[in-house]
């Protein structure tokens, strides 16, 4: 990945730390903004993938409190904004790594149809935070829609910022020994991948390895 995300804030934190207060006004985009919204969608059209735009989360504000807690100042806005190329209006979005009870990390390919990494393998499973839900809430949901699986623990581990102004809550879910996964119709292949990254097939995605080195780096 040439651009490394910016560190915002890191953890980790219980999902009772993860505080979320959405403003009741709507996020007004430029109209290049819009126009660049509308392509994105259609061109997602002309593919045969489906457009779910609606309403998401954008991230207004931050601030970890002296007590270690994260308090998130969230706002709508549309979801096709994340789509602009260079400029996703501080989209938020929440990845949900999944980790087994051996520490092997939950990979799966996603969808050829897909808006964003379309025939990639990635972890776990992630999705843009939906109205009046705090990232943690997207986290689970997420988790049980794509994988048809509970957590046996979840935690807050780090929000970052992306280059092209998308912002990313990531946190880890640790599975109970003995849980299956399901795959949902979004991926069309799972693995499970060795504990120690080192070991990961060697066409894993740089931008994974380096999400595995942050979540596993000394506090």
């Amino acid at each position: 990945m040439p651009d490394l995300p910016a560190i915002l804030a890191r953890g980790p934190w219980s999902v009772d730390e993860v505080q979320a207060t959405w403003r009741p006004d709507p996020y007004e985009p430029r109209p290049d903004q819009t126009a660049a919204a509308d392509a994105a969608i259609a061109a997602l059209r002309d593919r045969g993938s489906p457009s779910h735009d609606g309403v998401a989360a954008r991230l207004v504000s931050h601030e970890v409190t002296t007590d270690g807690r994260l308090e998130l100042e969230l706002q709508p806005l549309r979801w096709a904004l994340r789509l602009v190329d260079g400029d996703a209006a501080d989209s938020l979005s929440a990845l949900c790594v999944v980790r087994d009870s051996d520490g092997r990390w939950l990979a799966g390919r996603r969808a050829p149809w897909l808006a964003s990494w379309a025939g990639y393998w990635a972890l776990g499973a992630g999705g843009a935070v939906d109205p009046d839900e705090s990232p943690v809430q997207t986290l689970t949901r997420e988790l049980a829609e794509e994988w048809s699986v509970t957590a046996d623990r979840v935690t807050g581990e780090v929000l970052i910022a992306l280059p092209q102004r998308m912002t990313m809550f990531v946190g880890q879910a640790w599975l109970a020994p003995g849980a299956i996964v399901t795959p949902d119709h979004e991926h069309d292949a799972f693995a499970w991948w060795p504990a120690d990254p080192a070991d990961w097939p060697a066409d894993a995605h740089p931008q994974l390895r380096l999400m595995a080195a942050l979540l596993t780096a000394p506090r």
